[in-house]
């Protein structure tokens, strides 16, 4: 078990953090150039009365000309902050600054944390009524029961925008999602559930009034709070949010009331449940145990009396944590971009539907990964996704920009959604854009994709992962029998229609052979040695399967090193007719994306192969969307070092392109830095022919192209995409070692892609 949260952070960790550099956890940044005279005239005096004048003829022009359609207001009192009470609104300050953080971080949403002074109701609904033009959406924060209730219904009829509580109804959504799909493991039917929640704050009553609307009928609920069960009749401590819950029953006590339950929603206090009273509950409870810091029952004491229990908490270092970020980024993302007027009962089931889907997805590696290696797969320990799946941008917004637009509150319906999904992708993942435009035309031509290393749980998964997204048909190579065993362990019982092929009993085996033979004979191999390679050789026998035609493309690499994988597929093809075969890896990031080349095959390259590899990393950068802009580096600039052999070959190869009359922008030789800052190129060398900074950089030698893409792909922000191998005569992509599935799907739909006519 890790250790908890509040032993790994300590008070002076904290602190620091906070205070650090800049204090706080925010700062803002423009959006438009602001270096020149003019910039300044358009940003603001005189240009900015333009727009100023269009909104006033047309208030909807502000989500044109502003930034209000991405921009949500972050609002406390600080009335009930965290679990620490009412601590008032400038010590809620932390808080809502790291909400607007999480917000930025998950969804591309910008927020900005606003803390009203006052604890009266009236006040604090006047104050952000009349702010409410500023912003595209409220999300409203640690404000205390009853008056979350009052405040967040008035702004709903004042505001025309979002109003979102979301300790309410965050917390709501993602419990709902945990419950639909505990109650899916556990064999029920949610309208059959009884259920006990135990808190009727503003959490405890948001969470009833949501599994209601999933179709949990309303008496199936008992209601607890400090003074114990809500009652019809009781008039104790009551008010018109929790008489609405008010049941007919016996039960008085929290503990009268679990016997036979099968759900346990707490959002109480420590240690309101104990052992004995779960001990009570109906086969295979659900407890969602939700106080934090501190949960109602732990983990371990539920263990304790019930194996067959799901449990969930608030807390991240146990399983199954219900955690708001699975929620509110994504929610506002999907109402802002349909300009919704509110968000509704519809959106919220949306989104709890979607993040109940999406758990039951098979979870990419670089999830695994943020969380210390640990293999999540739908069950009992995992129910809900984890906050740092990259999946949750494209999964949580469309559900809930399409509720709005069937529910009707949608002012700017989404008329293209894949288009719409596409875009989410790219708002985290600067590779995304790079590649969509690839990877759309290899679905509207789906291809025969063979994988290789078809018994490894990553390549099975890539396989599936290939077909779901509408890329062709993957074929394993391997035995079925392990391949069969690994998909069980992977959870994928039902999948029996993946295509395997076992080398050594394939009917084609003999064909390959033959071929393999043809091939090779006068390279000193005999025709048993053909066929051994063709029986034991895995990518041989794949590679076999795309020259004779029965596959288009090919991917491996997981398990071998680059150099024994691209010595195996070099005896079955050969470079392409006049190209030179090397490696090409992109590095991408928001900034720019740069093409380095050659990082895996030529060690010192004659002038004649870096001019070859220039021409045809340009035009795949051009085919992957980026207009080439190539340097030939070296350490040299423009004959600095004019007597120095290695510098001599990049010069000469920028006489091999002049000669070529090639259709693109180069130069050469010059150093990294001026290849890739423009101010200093122009500044220095105005002579330079290229229009911007380079693109694409074509190495001296095999050692710098590798150690400066794998430096930069390990202390940079950018995503790396490669290396991508060029120039042979068949489709092939062999990926790094220990790649992840979503790297092995990237590369296989890239050798999908290559594989179409251009």
């Amino acid at each position: 078990m890790a250790e908890t949260d509040t032993k790994r952070v300590t008070e002076e960790e904290a602190l620091l953090l906070h205070a650090s550099g800049r204090p706080g956890k925010l700062e803002i940044t423009a959006t438009k150039p602001l270096t020149t005279q003019r910039d300044l005239s358009l940003a603001y005096s005189p240009g900015v009365a333009v727009p100023c004048l269009r909104i006033h003829e047309d208030p909807s022009a502000a989500y044109d000309y502003t930034a209000k359609g991405n921009l949500v207001a972050v609002i406390s009192n600080g009335t009930a902050v965290l679990g620490l009470g009412d601590l008032g609104a400038l010590a809620s300050k932390p808080v809502m600054e790291g909400k607007a953080v999480l917000f930025k971080r998950f969804a591309d949403v910008d927020g900005i944390d606003l803390e009203v002074s006052t604890s009266d109701v009236d006040e604090f609904v006047n104050c952000v009524r009349f702010l409410g033009a500023s912003f595209g959406g409220i999300n409203l924060e640690d404000i205390r029961a009853p008056d979350c209730f009052v405040i967040e219904q008035r702004l709903r009829e004042l505001l025309d925008i979002p109003v979102f509580h979301d300790d309410q109804h965050g917390t709501a959504i993602i419990a709902a999602a945990g419950l639909i799909n505990a109650c899916e493991l556990t064999g029920r039917r949610l309208g059959d559930v009884r259920m006990v929640v135990n808190g009727a704050g503003a959490a405890g009553i948001a969470c009833a009034e949501l599994f209601t609307a999933l179709g949990l009928p309303r008496e199936n609920i008992i209601l607890c709070d400090t003074k114990g069960v809500v009652f019809r009749g009781r008039t104790n401590g009551m008010n018109q949010w929790k008489s609405a819950f008010a049941v007919d029953t016996d039960a008085r006590t929290l503990a009268d009331a679990l016997k036979g339950a099968d759900v346990f929603v707490g959002l109480s206090a420590k240690g309101a449940v104990t052992p004995e009273m779960v001990k009570t509950m109906a086969d295979k409870p659900i407890i969602f145990a939700l106080a934090n810091p501190d949960p109602e029952i732990t983990p371990e004491e539920v263990r304790a009396v019930r194996a067959d229990a799901i449990i969930a908490t608030g807390r991240s270092d146990y399983p199954n944590q219900i955690n708001n970020v699975l929620g509110f980024p994504y929610i506002f993302r999907g109402a802002l971009d349909v300009r919704a007027s509110t968000i509704n009962e519809a959106m919220k089931v949306a989104a709890a539907n979607a993040l109940a889907r999406l758990a039951r997805e098979d979870v990419p590696d670089e999830v695994d990964a943020a969380y210390s290696g640990r293999r999540l797969r739908y069950g009992p320990d995992y129910i809900i996704p984890v906050p740092f799946d990259p999946r949750l941008i494209v999964t949580v917004p469309p559900a809930v920009a399409q509720a709005a637009m069937e529910s009707g509150v949608a002012r700017k319906p989404i008329v293209d959604m894949t288009g719409y999904r596409n875009g989410l992708r790219t708002r985290l993942d600067p590779t995304a854009d790079s590649l969509e435009l690839i990877l759309d035309k290899v679905r509207a031509n789906p291809r025969r994709v063979v994988f290789a290393e078809g018994e490894e749980d990553r390549t099975i998964r890539a396989a599936l992962a290939f077909r779901a997204a509408g890329y062709g048909t993957p074929v394993l190579v391997g035995r079925e029998e392990v391949i069969r065993e690994r998909l069980a362990a992977i959870g994928q019982h039902a999948v029996t229609d993946l295509e395997i092929h076992n080398a050594r009993l394939s009917d084609a085996n003999r064909r390959y052979s033959d071929f393999l033979y043809r091939r090779l004979q006068r390279t000193g191999a005999l025709y048993r040695d053909c066929q051994r390679m063709v029986n034991q050789e895995r990518n041989v026998f794949a590679a076999c399967m795309v020259a004779q035609g029965d596959a288009h493309a090919m991917v491996t690499g997981l398990t071998r090193s680059f150099s024994a994988s691209f010595d195996e597929v070099r005896r079955v093809f050969d470079p392409r007719a006049g190209e030179r075969v090397f490696g090409l890896t992109a590095m991408v990031s928001r900034l720019r994306t740069v093409f380095i080349a050659d990082t895996t095959v030529h060690e010192v390259p004659d002038s004649e192969t870096l001019a070859d590899i220039a021409i045809q990393a340009a035009a795949k950068a051009r085919q992957m969307g980026h207009e080439p802009r190539v340097a030939l580096l070296s350490y040299s600039n423009f004959g600095q070092q004019a007597h120095h052999e290695n510098v001599s070959r990049v010069r000469d190869a920028v006489t091999v392109l002049d000669s070529r009359r090639v259709d693109f922008e180069y130069d050469g030789e010059m150093s990294a830095d001026v290849a890739l800052d423009f101010d200093l190129m122009k500044r220095v060398y105005p002579f330079c022919r290229l229009s911007g900074p380079a693109n694409v950089l074509v190495m001296p030698g095999l050692h710098a192209a590798n150690i400066s893409a794998k430096l930069l792909q390990k202390t940079t922000r950018g995503h790396v995409v490669g290396p991508l191998l060029i120039g042979l005569d068949r489709p092939v992509q062999i990926v790094q070692m220990g790649a992840t599935v979503s790297d092995l799907v990237t590369m296989a739909a890239l050798a999908a892609h290559d594989s179409l006519p251009w």
